[in-house]
């Protein structure tokens, strides 16, 4: 480039000279030549000094284009003073010239920059040809890296936005050939094998659209989306965040944004207790409360190969010789209450519990023993040792309950209701629906009967669940100690319900098989057909702190009213008794 830089101040003043004189001999040729040999030495030096030419900035960059600009022009500026008195060359040749090399050199940047961008992609053996939806800046970070990763089989082909001002706009070389709704035509222009989706926003509705209408073009096409903002790896997008369209991208609502400044305020520096902390939600939550800098993260379970599982997850080494992994059964009041002596956390997320619905069915004394009585022991404990912030994690099946796992729950958030009237702390409840992922979920056992060919197994064609992911579970629990107040129970906005039958057809057609069936099998004793996210008792529209959380008051109930209920016996009787406790003294609209 510093080559090219002098070669642009020579062929710029013979340009300007000969555009200044009638006839090549009444150019002073020997006076151009120095004049330009001066510019030359004059911009090498003044360039050596800012580096320009030692890759302070990339070719034909912004910055590059600025320092340029400057070092071209002001040797321009030099040299027109130099000329005034007495004159050498005519006075127009430096201004002009110093104009005229500026061009030169900024189109052989560009055109050095576009051949090296060239060189840089992949070869066409390689590639899979890809249509990239969005033309914003996630689309162009995602091209970058695909364009400039020597690894990268991605070889983008063309642009669609939806936005008018982008028709005719062109990002690393790639045009933007129509809207979203041009993506059949496009496809079959192109011939394209992939689209991607790098819209980090993008609704469930034009997600599940552009799928369509991609499967109609090509059944096989892969189709890929860029993942929230949240989710990302790093700040920017490359070709390693791109993935699969999985049903997280149909949930179709926003993110709980978070209060990351109230959180840090009560978690920083704070010693950390999570009970159930090798459950999907338990473990999650460890990782996440750990991204807050606590004094002190202390993992409770009575499992121990969780506790090895979540323990790798964060320090990728797991031990279990240290003392952020406790081994105890919240049904174990004397051991539970020495721990909670020893270890003196301030701040107690509660997520041990037993959840599988048709198991609890069967055996309801162990939902008693764990749901009820481990959390009332959780409760003591913690109100003994004087706990700042309690969270239980409760299930919208505590709403109308009518299974033993929703009686047992709505019978731990009335025990913590009426401790927050009574302890000098905040303690509060957290209501989930169906989580993602999560160990047990509709997910895993779908994805279990597709690997062996089916046939999925769904209890009803019309039933609905509501579904949050486990990342939208613990933002809200971490969130709930921050913004709710004692006795309460807090319900995310979960957006519309959404059928199981939806969920295992979109599972179906991920996996690329058509041949799959559906089997109905009927509810389960204790299912509902559609779940509640409040009771008949309970007001839906109180959100004073997050548009997107409901404030819900919890009925107390006292560990004296509850005594009587009893922890073994026949199944029946145990049903019978949880669910007349759990509804006892409940009046409507609290």
């Amino acid at each position: 480039m510093a080559l090219v830089d002098v070669a642009a101040w020579l062929l710029a003043f013979a340009f300007v000279a000969l555009l200044r004189y009638a006839d090549t001999q009444s150019v002073p040729w020997a006076n151009v030549a120095v004049a330009a040999l001066a510019a030359g030495g004059l911009h090498l030096a003044l360039g050596s000094g800012l580096r320009m030419h030692q890759g302070r900035t990339r070719n034909a960059s912004v910055e590059d284009m600025l320092l340029l600009s400057g070092v071209t022009l002001g040797v321009g500026f030099v040299l027109f003073v130099v000329n005034l008195v007495p004159i050498y060359v005519p006075r127009s040749l430096p201004a002009l010239g110093a104009v005229s090399a500026l061009l030169v050199m900024a189109g052989a940047r560009v055109a050095w920059r576009q051949a090296s961008q060239a060189s840089e992609r992949p070869r066409p053996d390689d590639v899979v040809t890809t249509v990239v939806v969005g033309a914003g800046e996630a689309a162009t970070e995602l091209l970058r890296s695909m364009q400039r990763d020597p690894d990268s089989t991605w070889a983008p082909v063309a642009l669609l936005d939806d936005d008018p001002r982008k028709r005719y706009l062109r990002l690393r070389g790639v045009p933007v050939r129509g809207t979203t709704d041009d993506l059949g035509r496009v496809l079959r222009e192109t011939g394209a094998s992939a689209v991607v989706i790098a819209i980090p926003s993008a609704p469930s509705e034009l997600i599940d659209r552009l799928r369509l209408e991609a499967r109609r073009v090509d059944a096989g096409l892969e189709i890929k989306v860029v993942p929230s903002t949240s989710q990302l790896l790093s700040e920017k997008v490359d070709i390693r965040d791109i993935r699969d369209i999985d049903l997280t991208d149909y949930l179709g609502r926003s993110q709980l944004d978070t209060d990351l400044g109230a959180i840090a305020g009560y978690l920083t520096g704070r010693r950390v207790l999570v009970t159930g902390a090798g459950g999907s939600i338990g473990s999650e939550l460890c990782r996440r409360i750990q991204q807050y800098d606590p004094a002190e993260l202390m993992m409770l379970d009575r499992d121990e190969s969780a506790l090895h599982a979540v323990q790798l997850s964060l320090h990728d080494r797991a031990l279990l010789d240290s003392g952020d992994v406790i081994l105890c059964d919240i049904r174990d009041t004397v051991a539970l209450h020495r721990i909670m002596n020893e270890r003196r956390p301030e701040v107690v997320f509660h997520a041990a519990a037993l959840k599988h619905l048709p198991m609890l069915e069967q055996y309801p004394a162990e939902a008693v023993k764990t749901n009820v009585w481990g959390t009332r022991n959780v409760l003591d404990a913690c109100e003994a040792v004087g706990v700042d912030k309690f969270v239980n994690i409760s299930t919208d099946k505590a709403a109308d309950p009518c299974s033993v796992l929703g009686w047992s729950k709505r019978l731990g958030e009335r025990l913590t209701a009426e401790r927050g009237r009574t302890a000098s702390g905040t303690y509060l409840s957290v209501r989930f629906g169906n989580v993602l992922g999560s160990r047990g979920s509709v997910l895993t056992a779908f994805a279990r009967q597709i690997a062996v060919g089916g046939p999925v197994t769904v209890t009803d064609p019309d039933v609905t669940r509501f579904f949050m992911t486990v990342e939208e579970a613990c933002e809200l629990v971490v969130q709930a100690a921050a913004i709710g107040s004692p006795g309460e129970a807090l319900v995310l906005d979960m957006g519309e319900p959404i059928k199981i039958v939806d969920v295992a057809r979109q599972m179906i057609a991920s996996s690329g098989s058509k041949v799959i069936e559906i089997e109905f099998t009927g509810l389960r004793p204790g299912e509902k057909m559609h779940e509640d996210l409040f009771g008949s008792d309970e007001p839906i529209d109180h959100r004073p702190a997050h548009p997107l959380v409901s404030h819900v008051p919890v009925p107390p109930i006292t560990v004296r009213e509850a005594e009587g209920l009893p922890s073994s016996g026949p199944a029946p009787l145990v049903r019978e008794a949880i669910a007349a406790l759990s509804e006892r003294g409940v009046t409507t609209h609290l």
